[in-house]
């Protein structure tokens, strides 16, 4: 190994603390002299001098590892003439303190770059440079005046103005863009490594692991769930500022949170004003990764020097106390650095061909993401990264499950086809250490492929179906009855057939892509013009409905029945076999004014107003009702479908249902709950009230009112016990667009079960 000269020496950051928990303080080994939960962040970096001891290293385990007295770094490039790692003071340095040329005579194993350096703790900062031929036309990308991000970092530092314009590897002002290599050093404009590798006490914190079964979950982003002043907590928009936020979690009754995109990604990566505002344009969302090992640092209240990490694992620590599992949104179908026009920050330039699916003219990339790139998946040295990452998030992060955005791309070959038994998707369903997490995918991508009901088995999926379905129901749209009532099932019609059960589906009516429960009631169109693309991005099938007026309304008639359609989507979810999601601030009325696609509005369009839990205490009420009602009646969600002896169906006369009449849109089912109880489902999405006929009560049986959604509180919702007895026993009148759940009480015979079943 070689080191390039630089006259400075390594410099201890000053002022700069380094954010401890009580949690983290429990853990007296590793910060025994630690001063109330904080201590200086220079107790975490040490001096690299010129007398340092620098030796080979070893090629596994890849990234940054504490071994013995130092770290040892490994780093894979196959096509690599030269890699060279360089350790840095700050963050925004443009000149290293420290580098080191590797030997690729010695400090070379095969296509892993590797070398051992004394003394380096956490908080240390590194980055690297690599050399070899800068051919596009043959898929080759490197440019060793752009300084690169380690695949397997751990933690990004923070670059509030970060500006990808520097890590271009090409010349921009050459007229075939994108040919020429560019000469400008992009250091100063570039974040860098974080070295971390504190103990954190997990006080004997294990899975949870809840049953499918027993499983809601609350889809969510970590900054917008709390950044917006009425949220009050002494930590907004940050992993801290969640943790404050549980025991609201808690109460409304959620078992699972899937939290939107952590892994560390570019706010600035998003061009453009909005034409509304005049203010630039963020990457809200954070579907653009740039690490699959690093938390954002940003959602970190202490700061990005390793904080983040400790912070982030505060966090998991904390919801597991309160009996809630994490969840990921991950990215590993494409990377920020987009097309063949993008920045150098990471693969690009390790090996672009390697991983990266490219197209026949291998200047190009092929898109299947609609980002601009697509992942290699399937190329062992990639399905190893991926693999590697989910791994470290389970063991060292202590997640308890993954939903893979666009993950039929994870079942892509290297040529673009979809395989009949994608390496990858199997080896991550067989792993023995992600075996026991939650895995759930997006069984779709950009490029055409949908694999709902045939993603692999051992896998849920997030039922698109079932969300366009009951949209279309509950709007009134005719020949919806049974497909409905097959979403309301668990979907048999898309499980059963690939020997799937109702838990494989991920049941939602509403998901961070799209419109808000509001929304989807109070618009008939997207309005996104505030996203700078003259309303063309977002969807145009949202299945919506806004009852006479666009938007906001004083309406006191409308109100009404949006109130009521909110309602009903709640009810429908709760009800249903499957695994039901709730797209957070659903339960309280969140609104984005229309946008159905606000990936680029980290603003008070996206941010949860909690003022409006005050407002719309009424639907929180009832979110929190259905979800206990359906803990109550554990028959709305067992592992199997119905089976004939459960459930009968029945038409408003409670005779036979024409499934084949498309104007019908009002039916009833009863469903059987053993020998003791009984659910009878009213459904009526159509504009007029409409009388139900009551299956009839033998003796010692009554009927008791559970849910009308066409009441106010508190008589919309009852809870469990306290139902008021319906004293008709044998008819009931549905509002328009609206559902009623009835339960039977008293011991309920054989017999009894048989005449209940029974159309008239």
């Amino acid at each position: 190994m070689k080191e390039s000269k630089r006259p400075k020496r390594m410099q201890k950051p000053a002022g700069q603390m380094l954010f401890m928990s009580d949690h983290v303080a429990e853990n007296a080994d590793a910060i025994a002299d630690m001063t109330a939960t904080e201590r200086p962040l220079h107790d975490y970096v040490s001096e690299v001098s010129e007398r340092t001891d620098i030796r080979v290293g070893m090629p596994l385990p890849m990234g940054a590892y504490a071994h013995g007295e130092g770290v040892n770094f490994a780093f894979f490039s196959r096509h690599a003439s030269r890699v060279r790692l360089e350790l840095f003071d700050h963050p925004e340095d443009a000149m290293a303190a420290r580098a080191i040329d590797l030997d690729p005579a010695h400090n070379r194993t095969g296509d892993v770059w590797h070398v051992w350096i004394e003394g380096i703790r956490s908080g240390q900062l590194y980055a690297y440079r690599v050399d070899g031929p800068y051919q596009p036309k043959d898929g080759h990308r490197f440019n060793f005046n752009k300084l690169l991000l380690d695949p397997f970092a751990t933690a990004i530092s923070i670059l509030p103005d970060w500006d990808f314009g520097p890590a271009r590897g090409y010349e921009t002002s050459e007229q075939e863009q994108n040919l020429i290599c560019s000469k400008v050093d992009d250091a100063g404009a570039m974040p860098k490594c974080v070295f971390t590798h504190e103990h954190f006490h997990w006080q004997d914190d294990r899975p949870l692991r809840h049953p499918w079964p027993k499983t809601i979950i609350y889809e969510t982003h970590v900054r917008g769930f709390t950044i917006h002043p009425s949220s009050n907590v002494g930590h907004p928009g940050t992993y801290r500022g969640l943790i404050e936020k549980i025991p609201y979690l808690k109460d409304l009754g959620v078992t699972t949170i899937e939290l939107m995109p952590v892994h560390e990604f570019n706010e600035q990566n998003v061009l453009g004003i909005n034409p509304q505002t005049g203010q630039p344009l963020r990457n809200y969302w954070g579907y653009d990764p740039v690490s699959f090992f690093a938390p954002k640092a940003s959602y970190s209240s202490a700061g990005g020097l390793g904080q983040q990490k400790l912070e982030f694992k505060e966090m998991v620590l904390a919801l597991h106390r309160a009996g809630i599992e994490v969840i990921l949104d991950v990215v590993f179908n494409h990377t920020a650095e987009g097309n063949e026009l993008g920045p150098t920050l990471c693969f690009r330039g390790i090996d672009n061909a390697i991983f990266y699916t490219l197209a026949s003219d291998k200047r190009y990339y092929k898109n299947y993401a609609g980002t601009g790139n697509t992942i290699n998946a399937n190329h062992p040295v990639v399905r190893d990264l991926i693999l590697s990452a989910l791994r470290y998030w389970v063991l060292e992060m202590h997640i308890d499950g993954f939903r893979f955005d666009l993950a039929s791309i994870l079942g892509r070959d290297s040529t673009g086809n979809l395989l009949s038994n994608p390496p990858l998707i199997e080896q991550i369903t067989e792993d023995p250490i992600l075996r026991g997490t939650k895995l759930i995918a997006e069984a779709w991508d950009a490029a055409g492929a949908y694999e709902v009901g045939s993603f692999s088995k051992g896998w849920a999926e997030w039922n698109g179906r079932y969300r366009d379905d009951v949209r279309r129901y509950w709007r009134g749209d005719e020949g919806m009855l049974g497909v409905f009532a097959s979403r309301i099932c668990g979907s048999a019609d898309i499980y059963a057939k690939t020997g799937k059960c109702p838990e494989c589906s991920i049941n939602f009516v509403t998901c961070h892509d799209g419109f808000t429960l509001h929304d989807l009631v109070s618009y008939r169109n997207k309005h996104n013009e505030a996203n700078g693309e003259s309303n063309r991005d977002g969807t145009n099938e949202n299945f919506s409905d806004n009852y006479g007026v666009e938007g906001e309304t004083s309406d006191g008639e409308i109100e009404s029945i949006r109130i009521r359609q909110i309602k009903n989507f709640l009810l429908s979810l709760l009800i249903s076999r499957g695994v039901p999601m709730l797209s957070g601030g659903d339960e309280f009325c969140r609104t984005q004014h229309g946008n159905n696609n606000a990936y680029c509005q980290d603003n008070e369009t996206s941010w949860y107003d909690w003022s409006q839990l005050e407002q719309h205490q009424e639907m929180y009420r009832f979110t929190r009702g259905m979800i206990a009602f359906r803990r109550a009646h554990p028959i709305l969600s067992q592992e199997h479908f119905y089976v004939e002896a459960e459930i009968s169906w029945f038409s408003p006369q409670g005779d036979l249902l024409n499934w084949t009449d498309p104007k019908e849109k009002q039916f009833a089912c009863l469903i059987l709950e053993g020998e003791h109880n009984a659910l009878y489902l009213m459904f009526n999405a159509g504009a007029d009230a409409i009388d139900f006929s009551l299956p009839p009560l033998l003796p010692d049986t009554r009927w008791h009112l559970a849910v009308d959604t066409s009441h106010e509180a508190p008589q919309d919702l009852f809870v469990a016990g306290e139902e008021p007895l319906w004293e008709n026993t044998h008819a009931y009148r549905l509002a328009p667009q609206s559902s009623v759940i009835l339960l039977v009480r008293g011991t309920i015979s054989q017999d009894s079960q048989v005449a209940l079943r029974d159309p008239k």
